[in-house]
């Protein structure tokens, strides 16, 4: 499962003029640019770097199961233009690489998770409506039945839900709820 992502920290900045300021949600003119470099190179660069050292030895034993994390802002805007342009790029790489090992026996998939209760989200809850949230292990549990399936590779190239797993090969949350799939229309 690639996972790695950069780019949330300091979503409130110090500057000069008016002391803190909340950029995330600025326009992309308004953006620090070093928010770019990190989601590209923390984010898609590592989910590239990570399939491609993985995909080597999947081939080799013709099977596996790379699961790249991505998101809803793939597909709409959320947040910013350079959050949205990253995970469509996590989106694409995934496409084209399932493409490639087609006759390779490996899978590749976009997971998106729901809203995960990580670290930083439990620390802010006060700003999210936790009800219908995932932990951390509901997306392994993901991976876990998507890599037991022994028909997953037709579910390669595509973007997959992980809450929408949970009710197609039947797990829960480690707390016993089954998270409702997140829409594209309520993302």
């Amino acid at each position: 499962m690639n996972n790695a992502w950069g780019g949330y920290e300091h979503m409130v900045e110090k500057t000069a003029e008016d002391g803190w300021d909340f950029t995330w949600p600025r326009p992309f003119w308004e953006q620090p640019l070093w928010r770019w470099d990190a989601m590209f190179a923390s984010g898609v660069r590592a989910t590239y770097t990570a399939s491609r050292l993985g995909a080597r030895l999947m081939v080799a034993q013709k099977s596996g199961l790379i699961a790249n994390i991505s998101f809803w802002a793939a597909q709409k805007y959320l947040g910013n233009t350079a959050y949205g342009a990253a995970k469509a790029a996590t989106d694409k790489l995934t496409r084209d690489m399932a493409h490639e090992l087609l006759d390779q026996g490996v899978t590749l998939v976009s997971l998106y998770p729901g809203l995960v209760r990580t670290e930083s989200v439990l620390r802010d809850a006060a700003e999210f409506d936790l009800s219908n949230s995932e932990s951390q292990q509901f997306v392994g549990r993901a991976v876990a039945a998507l890599a037991s399936d022994p028909q997953v590779i037709s579910k390669s190239g595509q973007v997959l839900v992980a809450a929408a797993l949970g009710q197609e090969y039947g797990f829960g949350d480690i707390d016993g709820k089954q998270p409702r799939p997140v829409t594209l229309e309520e993302a």
